[in-house]
Formats: C-alpha cells, sequence, structure tokens
C-alpha cells in the first residue's frame, strides 16, 4: 500500500520556487494526516507569502486547512498588483542594495542596512510597518512576515524595479529621497549650499536640495540625464499597466 499523499498543482509563476527535479505544475507531496496545507506548500519549495487563492475541489482554503490524503490542492501565486496601505514603507536585504537606490530615486521609502542579520531585518518590518522584499527564500517562510514579505525576481537591478513596480503598483515621488539614506529632500537656495559647492558645481547649477537627515546636496549633474530615463521608464511601466 503506498504511502498518502496531496496532490498540489502550482500555477506556472511558481514553479521556479521548486527544485529542479520536482519543477513540474502537478506535484504529490507525503502526507502525514496532520500537517496544514501551508506547511505542506511549504516543505514543497514555495513560500506563503508568494501564494494566493487555495483552491481544495472548488472550495476556496486557508493555508490552515488540513487537506485529506488523496486530495488535489490548486496552489494560485499571489494577485498583481497588491496596492499598499498609504504610507507603507520598504526594508530590502543585503542582496537589494542596488534596487533599494532606484526605489530611493523614484520616491518610495525604502529602508536598507546592509549590517542587519535576520533577525534584525524581522524585527525592523514589525515594529516599523515595512513591507520586507528579499532575495532570501528562508525569511519568507517565517510566519510573522506571511502578509508583509515579498520575493524580489530577477538577478539585474531593472528586472528587480520592473518586478516591485508590478506587484505593488505604489504612487511614486521622484527625486523626493536621499540616495545614500533614504531621507527626505527639500529644496534649498544656492546660498544656503554654496560654501560646500566646488566652483564648477557653482558656476553651472542654480537648483539644489538637501537631505533633512544626513545633509547630503543634490542637483542636475552628470547623472541626471540617466537618472531621469529610469524615472520616465518607471512611470510609462505604472501607467501602462
Amino acid at each position: 500500500m503506498s504511502d498518502p499523499v496531496v496532490h498540489l498543482t502550482f500555477d506556472e509563476e511558481l514553479l521556479f520556487f521548486l527544485p529542479p527535479r520536482r519543477r513540474r505544475s502537478r506535484l504529490s507531496v507525503a502526507y502525514d494526516g496532520s500537517a496544514s496545507l501551508g506547511h505542506l506548500i511549504q516543505s514543497a519549495g514555495v513560500p506563503l507569502p508568494e501564494v494566493g487563492d487555495l483552491d481544495a475541489g472548488g472550495v476556496a482554503v486557508g493555508p490552515e486547512y488540513r487537506p485529506t490524503p488523496g486530495e488535489g490542492v490548486g496552489v494560485v501565486a499571489v494577485s498583481r498588483p497588491k496596492r499598499l496601505a498609504e504610507g507603507t514603507g520598504f526594508l530590502l536585504d543585503v542582496h537589494l542594495g542596488r534596487l533599494a537606490r532606484r526605489m530611493r530615486l523614484l520616491g518610495l521609502d525604502t529602508w536598507y542596512d546592509p549590517g542587519l542579520d535576520d533577525d534584525a531585518l524581522v524585527d525592523l518590518a514589525l515594529k516599523q510597518n515595512l513591507t520586507l522584499l528579499t532575495k532570501d527564500r528562508g525569511l519568507l517562510r517565517r510566519r510573522v512576515l506571511r502578509d508583509s514579505s515579498a520575493y524580489v525576481r530577477g538577478d539585474h537591478v531593472e528586472q528587480q524595479l520592473h518586478d516591485v513596480l508590478d506587484r505593488f503598483c505604489p504612487e511614486l515621488s521622484p527625486f523626493s529621497r536621499c540616495l545614500r539614506c533614504n531621507g527626505v529632500l527639500r529644496p534649498v537656495s544656492k546660498a544656503e549650499v554654496a560654501p560646500i559647492l566646488r566652483p564648477g558645481t557653482a558656476r553651472s547649477y542654480d537648483d539644489f536640495a538637501r537631505c533633512q537627515s544626513c545633509g547630503r546636496v543634490y542637483w542636475g549633474g552628470a547623472h541626471a540625464t540617466r537618472l531621469a530615463a529610469v524615472v520616465a521608464t518607471a512611470r510609462q511601466q505604472l501607467s501602462a499597466g
């Protein structure tokens, strides 16, 4: 007599989470009769924050559901976009430093500290009501983060930014945050920052902004065209959606 199993049918979007040798839409997983559906899904390799609806024989169920042996369950990817409550910020793990700068460029409240370990990230996300973005699937399996974390797809920063915008469709406020510390920028007069400007900068530019947190000064320098292109691409993506 064969051991009891539960048959999970995954959306194609979720297949890359599965180990290569088990990467197929319908997967039969061993079942002891007591584990929750959420536990079975995560043991197969798919983090629950990436899962949306669950369907057991045409009935909507939750991750806490305990299936019967031999039952089939459809596992749907989380719906997009998932709009966050106004004022919700993002917390990025150590692997996403370049993405953090891009998100700050777009005016998104983006917390990033490469010195934080996993426990510190979880603690900060919960205390500050931040959505944790990560490449670490282990972090996504922490139950306390199930509704406030997301896996970032893509190996390159352009792909990662596209994925974040596609998933959350956030309101943009470009050039309003410090790329270094995430502080809010405010316009300042040229006279106010003149003492720290190089002569060439003072001659060439008249519009400046300063970070209210770290004091860094910004102006439309040599990278302005490239940064404006990033902003334009992001706006085009969101408007197309």
